[in-house]
């Protein structure tokens, strides 16, 4: 098919101004042959047939619609860097800088199962006024993109140009769709009773990881490792500097764009009591000698499986004795959570084990009215005043991947051999809890790992970083020398 007509999105954000035709015809010579040659595959290809196999054999019969997403705007004229939904990069293996938006997978029913179908935003050739005045999607604005014959080079499947999508999906038939991604699609395809569980299934999908998403999230952890010690680094630089968080931020958003495509999730970076509000991501306060700073921080690779690792680290390279004894506490706890995790064990065993080691610490250190037992049944849960969050969720492409899965598949079901998950319990005393002796007061401690679950147990992905107190002071002290 043609790659010469502008696609009505590329029409659309035409520049207003006319070109004459003198320059219009000019515009059009001159330019040397831009064709991509040696194309491989996709390294995911392989295993996107094998799911959109499952995909199509769960829903036979029916239409598919999975669109990859439009632009977010930012501001303005301006949107967000662009990343497509997960669900979408799952089948297709379209990774990182080739992703564009606007693309469409459809499978389409036929004799043998589905026909498999990418419709997608293609290059805008020399030979159209496209690629110098379209300033969105435009070759001369934002670079080039794959032809049609090049897409289906790199990923193995028949390819068409997106603006032929809307006459394709005109031949009405039953059709399902994931929605509020792309709003052309959204206006061709009626909504149907069936749609929750087309969502539901896209992200239950991913509850097992095959070998090839597993290593991928094995290089993130990886990569993120390296991220975790540019911070380090950093620290002398974020010390005694006004919002010396953003410099922590700031090298391990470096890390992630070098190694990565981007951030997993936006970066906690909290020094201080500032460690006490889980979400926190201004990231604008001081980074103070003596006091601890949790970095809660990802990278996501250019196929879109992220780490979610967390690390609560003494800025000054030493624990004081307060802060050591909550560590060892959480730490405890984080051991008790990785025991828990193996084949057939409950989902909520490893909350329950990281749990009871928690609120049997905190009993002990006397600030529990109730007894440990006591305070561990579900109606009266005093501990959970000092760690509100649960201790896991499933990782993947999302860093709360699966979320739509359904209860009996994630949060109230068994674990099974590849699942990939984490470990994260948590402290945190906030600054004016008088329950606590002073020295303890705004300490916040989060240690969170990635595991995925193994025919013996787990094996922790995570691994290149310390956990344990005096192994981060040998490693920070190594690092600042």
């Amino acid at each position: 098919m043609s790659d010469k007509t502008n696609s009505p999105q590329e029409t659309k954000r035409i520049h207003d101004l006319a070109p004459s035709e003198l320059f219009a015809e000019f515009m059009k010579n001159g330019w040397a042959p831009s064709d991509l040659h040696g194309i491989t595959a996709s390294p995911a290809v392989a295993w996107c047939v094998a799911r959109r196999a499952a995909l199509s054999e769960a829903f036979s019969g029916i239409r598919l619609v999975i669109p990859a997403g439009n632009f977010k705007v930012r501001s303005n004229d301006c949107d967000y860097r662009y990343r497509p939904h997960s669900a979408f990069a799952y089948y297709t293996g379209i990774q990182g800088v080739e992703a564009t938006a606007d693309a469409v997978l459809v499978m389409e029913p036929s004799d043998a199962g589905h026909q498999q179908l990418l419709f997608i935003n293609t290059r805008s050739t020399r030979d159209t006024d496209a690629f110098y005045r379209d300033n969105r999607y435009g070759e001369l604005w934002v670079g080039r993109r794959f032809t049609v014959d090049e897409a289906q080079a790199r990923y193995e499947i028949e390819t068409r140009r997106v603006d032929s999508l809307a006459e394709f999906l005109g031949a009405k038939k039953e059709t399902l769709a994931i929605r509020d991604q792309d709003r052309a699609t959204d206006q061709l395809v009626e909504k149907h009773e069936r749609e929750s569980e087309f969502a539901t299934f896209v992200s239950a999908h991913r509850l097992v990881k095959d070998e090839y998403e597993i290593n991928e999230m094995q290089r993130a952890c990886d990569a993120t490792a390296r991220g975790f010690s540019d911070i380090v680094r950093a620290l002398p630089a974020a010390v005694g500097r006004p919002r010396g968080e953003r410099v922590i931020e700031a090298a391990f958003f470096g890390r992630a764009r070098v190694e990565g495509n981007d951030l997993g999730y936006e970066t906690i970076a909290a020094a201080g009591s500032h460690a006490c509000i889980l979400h926190w991501i201004r990231n604008d306060g001081d980074v103070r000698p003596g006091e601890l700073l949790l970095v809660d921080a990802g990278v996501e690779m250019e196929s879109y499986y992220t780490a979610d690792v967390t690390r609560t680290l003494p800025i000054t390279g030493k624990f004081s004795p307060a802060q050591r004894s909550l560590y060892m506490l959480v730490y405890e706890a984080q051991k008790a959570g990785f025991a828990a995790v193996k084949p057939g064990a409950d989902w909520v065993d490893i909350n329950r084990a990281s749990q009871g080691v928690l609120a049997h610490g905190l009993a002990d250190m006397g600030v529990l009215t109730v007894s440990a037992e006591e305070s561990l049944r579900p109606e009266v849960g005093l501990h959970r005043r000092w760690t509100l969050h649960g201790a896991t969720h499933m990782l993947g492409m999302d860093v709360h991947d699966c979320a739509q899965a359904r209860k009996d598949q994630y949060g109230e079901s068994k674990l099974e051999v590849g699942m990939v998950l984490t470990v994260e319990p948590g402290l945190y005393i906030q600054p004016d809890d008088e329950l606590f002796a002073p020295e303890f007061r705004g300490i916040g401690i989060r240690i969170e790992d990635d595991v995925v679950v193994t025919e013996t147990g787990c094996r922790i992905l995570s691994n290149g970083l310390p956990r344990h107190p005096d192994e981060i002071e040998a490693w920070m002290a190594a690092l600042l020398r």
